[in-house]
């Protein structure tokens, strides 16, 4: 009797086994092939672990494919090689009449830096916050400054550029990056560069450091000082320095970009490697 009872044990702990081992179905009774997990349900959904940016972000060692529900930026997300990335619907279908603009001359600006996580297509731009894995992305990618999102409701995204070049379109429908010319249009047409930076800025210090010289805001610009993300993945100048990515390459290591100072009254444009972290303002086309 003992021995029919150990052997019937033994079975029972063989089917567990493979059980736990084969494909689980919850609500079925067969899961379906392709499926090592099967839910089924008319009535229920399923809720991924919930969590804020700064609790994924101490995540030890987060394998790629991981999933989880990010309650600070209110989107799905999944680890992919390079960072995180936001599954939530894309915004690019947007009018791009109804986005907030600003005429200045015969162009017409956004009045705020971009903000999006997608491309033009739907497909997602990677948010990377590891330095390591921002330094040596070589694929668009974004993040928030400081990887704080309080600085993108102010100061937009910052944005590598590769990003800015990608074929699937940073900018929304019926918009583009400014091209190098563009940008020497609109500086121009405020007065020429060494006078259009304080027509760009917003006045005043309670965004800028001091003494914000020249700042009146004139041209309706708005320019904030939303600060950069070195090559090496290190945020640094935020209040002293608004910097922009235009769509010109130089070579095939670095490319063109603007940039509004604290201290001066001018527009400066200078190069930098194509892994560094800008803010992005779209020109209608």
């Amino acid at each position: 009797m003992k021995n029919t009872f150990f052997v019937i044990l033994l079975l029972l702990a063989l089917v567990i086994t493979s059980n736990i081992q084969a494909q689980v179905g919850i609500g079925i009774m067969t899961a379906d092939p392709s499926a090592q997990l099967d839910v089924t349900s008319t009535s229920k959904g399923f809720l991924p672990p919930r969590m804020t940016t700064t609790e994924r972000d101490a995540i030890s060692s987060p394998a790629s494919g991981l999933v989880i529900f990010n309650t600070t930026t209110n989107s799905l997300e999944y680890k992919s090689s390079t960072g995180w990335v936001s599954l939530t619907a894309s915004t690019s279908t947007v009018i791009p009449d109804a986005l907030p603009t600003i005429q200045i001359g015969a162009q017409k600006w956004m009045k705020e830096n971009l903000n999006t996580s997608f491309y033009r297509n739907g497909y997602a731009i990677p948010q990377i916050t590891n330095a390591t894995d921002w330094a040596s992305a070589t694929e668009g990618a974004w993040c928030y400054y400081n990887n704080d999102p309080a600085n993108g409701e102010i100061y937009g995204k910052l944005y590598n550029w590769y990003a800015v070049n990608d074929p699937r379109g940073l900018a929304p429908t019926g918009w583009h990056v400014p091209t190098e010319d563009e940008w020497t249009t609109l500086t121009t047409t405020l007065g020429g560069g060494s006078v259009a930076g304080g027509k760009m800025k917003v006045a005043g210090t309670t965004r800028w450091t001091a003494p914000n010289t020249g700042a009146s805001n004139s041209s309706g610009f708005a320019g904030l000082p939303g600060g950069t993300r070195d090559s090496n993945g290190s945020f640094g100048l935020i209040g002293g320095y608004g910097i922009w990515w235009s769509s010109t390459e130089n070579d095939a290591t670095v490319a063109w970009y603007r940039y509004l100072n604290y201290s001066l009254s001018d527009v400066y444009r200078d190069l930098s490697v194509k892994s560094g972290g800008f803010s992005v303002r779209c020109l209608r086309d």
